[in-house]
């Protein structure tokens, strides 16, 4: 018979305090979801690339509409800080103390690869119940962007992927369109 074993989840104030009490340091690669502490996989350098074309073609793209994030965790409830590859997040955002909110969040995007089924699975519905109203996944082992909007119900509603060749804009953000192979090391 398998005994089922009872775990314990931390709050992103416990969390924290794990960091104060050197338990876990600053620079560990691990990211607080759902009341789990998850050890993020190492950077690779086909991941590394992506994330910095990405990063360097949004900060051209839309810089004088939003602030562009990089690898910063947020606040998407009480149980979770994760750290996305990019976020596009209000301006005002710059100017607070606190870690941004759903709310702050234009888009939120995951480079994936040895990640891909935990960002398609435990992150994607996590930032669906979290109201996340943007989440792209870009996909370096199938070369796709997996686009996810409307979250409601702990779900999105819509969902659709683009290959190179194609193109994608941020849904707040319609007339900057960016073309997959951009995305894509």
């Amino acid at each position: 018979m398998i005994a089922h074993a009872e775990t314990r989840r931390f709050t992103a104030g416990e969390y924290h305090k794990l960091v104060d009490a050197g338990i876990l340091e600053e620079s560990d690669r691990v990211e607080l979801l759902d009341g789990e502490i998850i050890v993020m996989a190492p950077i690779g350098r086909h991941h590394a690339k992506s994330v910095r074309r990405l990063n360097n073609r949004l900060v051209k793209l839309l810089g004088d509409l939003c602030l562009v994030d990089c690898q910063n965790a947020f606040d998407l409830d009480e149980f979770s800080e994760p750290q996305p590859d990019i976020l596009l997040l209000r301006p005002e955002v710059d100017q607070s103390e606190n870690l941004p909110r759903p709310g702050d969040i234009f888009l939120a995007i995951e480079v994936a690869d040895t990640t891909l089924r935990f960002d398609n699975t435990a992150k994607l519905a996590a930032y669906a119940r979290g109201g996340i109203q943007e989440y792209w996944i870009v996909n370096l082992t199938d070369a796709c962007v997996d686009i996810y909007r409307q979250p409601q119900d702990g779900r999105y509603g819509e969902h659709f992927r683009r290959r190179s060749g194609e193109s994608v804009a941020p849904a707040a953000f319609p007339d900057r369109v960016l073309h997959v192979a951009e995305m894509l090391p």
